[in-house]
């Protein structure tokens, strides 16, 4: 800068008696000096500009991460099972004659249900009991003719041919006696057919026919029953967890207050407690978990098969965890991040050879546990007494300078440089 300004008084200096002289330069010199001008009008207004302050510290508070016990519930995504379900199907062929029930209604064992013309199989058994009873007619006087036969052979007072026949009738009688028999019994089961009743105490759901409806022999679907008391919540358990439930199930763990509860769509916790009943027999080499199934008494029928939930399985870990608040982490595109403050130094802007301490924000990956009530379980990412930032975490950036000098209460604590 001052080889210009030398450059420039010495180019337009005026004369040493106050008078301008004329200057006079070759022809080639001259663009340089306009040139050389212009740099030096820009270089003038460049070093007249206010350098940019540097970007103040970001203020925040911080936690320092601490172990400590937790008591939580595991969740698993669950679904509401009957334990007990069938489709009613007709055993006879005919119309629906009768419905004596509501739909939706809870049924008693036996309760009858649906009718299918009772009337024709009753007088179908009606006459197959008037058939036993000719049947039996017979044969009463077929024995009598074959003991009158018998009777007189001793005195050979009767030919060979109808004592033969006479014997022969007596026994055709006996067997017209059976099938009569038989033909009653299936005329009492078709009659026991055409009324259908609850195989168990239930729900009914919505009927599948209307009076009057044509139904076949084992194809048609009347309706379903199910169980309704108790229910079974059935969710699916990973393999690694497969020894744990098998404990439980065995009650070789110790067994605590709640260690099954279930909350409902409608965010309610349900009131009574479950206990593990059903382990499948296999697991899903597709997917590695196996069905476990919960059993909850409905003494109110407010559990409907179907219905989605969530099956709570009290931790009975002892094992401390680290524990931070919710409002500390970050999501970014599906993963999940803290700012750990780090001490460390920056040169000085005024003196490059000198540093000054400063502390700044450093995005550490995490992976998290439980989320319970304001806080979450760190399972892995950060270690005990490292401090994170807990407030002003939407400011920050990995390697934001930041201010931990303040506090503003809360679970935050101030973080010592």
């Amino acid at each position: 800068m001052a080889h210009l300004k030398t450059l420039f008084s010495d180019v337009f200096a005026p004369t040493l008696k106050g008078e301008h002289q004329k200057i006079r330069l070759p022809s080639g010199f001259r663009g340089k000096a306009n040139f050389l001008l212009l740099i030096g009008i820009i270089l003038l207004a460049s070093c007249g500009r206010k350098a940019v302050p540097p970007t103040p510290p970001v203020p925040v508070n911080t936690f320092t991460v601490k172990k400590q016990k937790v008591f939580y519930y595991d969740t698993y995504p669950a679904t509401i099972v009957a334990l007990s379900q069938v489709d009613l199907r007709p055993q006879v062929q005919g119309y629906i004659t009768k419905i004596a029930f509501i739909e939706g209604d809870h049924v008693r064992k036996g309760q009858e249900l649906y009718e299918i013309d009772r009337q024709l199989y009753q007088e179908a058994y009606d006459q197959a009991k008037a058939n036993l009873e000719v049947a039996k007619g017979n044969l009463l006087q077929a024995q009598q003719d074959a003991d009158r036969y018998n009777y007189l052979n001793t005195y050979d007072a009767v030919a060979k041919q109808e004592l033969d026949h006479a014997n022969v009738a007596l026994q055709n009688a006996k067997n017209m006696v059976t099938s009569a028999e038989q033909a009653l019994k299936i005329a009492s089961t078709n009659l026991g057919f055409s009324i259908i009743s609850a195989p168990f105490d239930g729900t009914i759901g919505f009927s599948q026919v209307k009076l009057g409806n044509m139904v076949s022999v084992g194809q048609t679907v009347l309706n379903t029953v199910s169980t309704d008391d108790p229910m079974g919540v059935d969710f699916l358990a990973s393999e690694k967890q497969l020894a744990y439930f098998q404990d439980l199930k065995n009650n070789k763990q110790k067994a605590i207050d709640s260690l099954f509860t279930i909350t409902l769509p409608n965010d309610s916790i349900y009131p009574y407690l479950g206990k593990i009943s059903v382990i499948d027999r296999a697991v899903d080499p597709q997917t590695g978990t196996i069905r476990v199934r919960i059993e909850f008494a409905n003494p109110d029928y407010t559990l409907r098969a179907g219905t989605s939930c969530v099956l709570r399985v009290h931790n009975q870990d002892a094992m401390p965890e680290m524990l931070v608040p919710s409002k500390a982490v970050v999501e970014v595109m599906g993963e999940y991040f803290v700012y750990m403050v780090k001490d460390t130094t920056a040169r000085n802007p005024d003196d490059s050879t000198k540093t000054h301490p400063i502390v700044v924000s450093i995005q550490k990956k995490v992976q998290l546990g439980q989320t319970i009530a304001p806080d979450v379980i760190i399972k892995k990412g950060i270690n005990v007494g490292d401090r994170i930032v807990v407030d002003g975490v939407q400011s920050l950036h990995s390697g934001s300078v930041i201010d931990i000098s303040k506090k503003s209460g809360g679970k935050a604590d101030k973080g010592k440089k």
